[in-house]
C-alpha cells in the first residue's frame, strides 16, 4: 500500500498512450491526481482518467504554430487545476523551457538506466546494443532530454530471448512501483 501524500497535494499527469503508468498513479493516489493532459485525442489514458472521475485536458499540437505555443496552452490548462507537480507518464513530447519553468517540479519516467539510452526507442536500442541489463529511471525534467537529477533507478536483466515486448512487459511493474514511490519521495522531501 503506497503511503499517503501530504494533505492538499495535487499533481497533473501528462500522457500520450495507453496510460498504464497513469493507472498506477490513480490506484495509489486517487484523491491527488488533479488532471490528465495530453496530445493524442485517442489515448486510452484519457479513458482511464474519465473512469476515475479525473478531468482531461486535450490539445491538438497541429493547431499551433510552434511547440512553444502548444506548450503555453497546455501549461495554462494544467495550471488551472492548481497543481504543485507535473508527472510525465508516457508523454511522448519534449517539453519547452517555457513549460518546464512554469511548474515547481516535473517528474519523468524513462525505460533505461539513465544516462544510458536517452531519448526515444530506449528499450529497442538496449536490445540492439547487446548490454546485459537495462532498467527504469524516474528523474526531474530539465531542458536537456533525459538529463535531469535521478530520483529512483532500478536495473533489470536482459534475457537472451527477450524481445522489445517481453522486456517492456517485465519493466512495466518496475515503472509503476518507481513512479508511485518517486511522487511520494518528491512530496515528502526525499527526492
Amino acid at each position: 500500500m503506497p503511503e499517503k501524500l501530504p494533505e492538499g497535494s495535487r499533481f497533473a499527469v501528462l500522457a500520450s498512450g495507453s496510460g498504464t503508468n497513469l493507472q498506477a498513479l490513480l490506484d495509489a493516489y486517487p484523491e491527488n491526481v488533479a488532471v490528465v493532459a495530453g496530445d493524442r485525442k485517442d489515448a486510452f489514458a484519457f479513458e482511464r482518467a474519465r473512469r476515475a472521475g479525473v478531468p482531461v485536458e486535450y490539445a491538438d499540437p497541429a493547431g499551433f504554430e510552434s511547440r512553444e505555443d502548444f506548450d503555453r496552452e497546455m501549461a495554462e490548462r494544467v495550471a488551472a487545476h492548481g497543481v504543485s507537480l507535473v508527472v510525465g507518464a508516457g508523454y511522448m513530447r519534449v517539453l519547452s523551457p517555457m513549460f518546464l519553468e512554469r511548474f515547481p517540479a516535473i517528474l519523468n519516467l524513462h525505460p533505461s538506466l539513465l544516462p544510458e539510452f536517452r531519448g526515444l526507442r530506449a528499450v529497442e536500442r538496449a536490445l540492439e546494443s547487446g548490454v546485459e541489463e537495462t532498467g527504469v529511471t524516474v528523474h526531474y525534467m530539465v531542458e536537456e532530454v533525459d538529463a535531469g537529477p535521478v530520483i529512483a533507478q532500478e536495473a533489470a536483466r536482459i534475457l537472451p530471448d527477450d524481445t522489445e515486448q517481453t522486456l517492456m512487459q517485465r519493466l512495466r511493474p518496475v515503472e509503476h512501483r518507481l513512479l508511485v514511490g518517486a511522487v511520494a519521495d518528491h512530496y515528502w522531501g526525499r527526492a
